[in-house]
């Protein structure tokens, strides 16, 4: 990878391997949400991806994701100012709006676990959405970001 490529370099001028590595590992992006199609706010819950170890905050069959999990959204360079949903910590919106990496990103500390240390990872506070009928999903609403034009 090249050197400090976050900061040099636009979210689409980057190699596979470099959007790759500005993933921070927190797993918020894998907790589900649900938009309301009147009001169009997105409700964040607790529950994670079936397919998100909730422990590493990784995904358990990330070269299959999308065929397991068709509702799987995928993250490109041309669709991140869509995701209005990313929390402010997120890398992949940091940079876009050139904001920078936080120094408990694991390509500034150095250390794949910063993240989890520094409280922004899911590890320990998401549940897998296998573990909670449906029916109660509403139960597990963490957050209602409002529609904002």
């Amino acid at each position: 990878m090249r050197e400090r490529f976050w900061e040099r370099f636009a979210l689409d001028e980057l190699t596979q391997e470099e959007w790759e590595a500005l993933c921070d590992g927190c797993g918020q992006c894998c907790l589900l949400k649900f938009e309301d199609e009147e009001t169009g706010d997105i409700a964040t819950l607790q529950l994670a991806c079936e397919l998100l170890d909730t422990r590493s905050c990784r995904c358990s069959d990330y070269p299959n994701r999308f065929a397991t999990v068709p509702s799987c959204i995928q993250l490109t360079p041309a669709k991140v100012d869509q995701f209005r949903w990313l929390p402010e910590s997120c890398a992949y919106r940091r940079v876009h709006e050139k904001r920078g990496l936080s120094a408990w990103h694991p390509l500034i500390s150095g250390d794949p676990n910063s993240v989890h240390r520094a409280g922004i990872s899911v590890s320990g506070f998401a549940i897998s959405e296998l573990e909670v009928p449906e029916s109660h999903w509403d139960d597990h609403i963490i957050a209602i970001l409002p529609f904002e034009e």
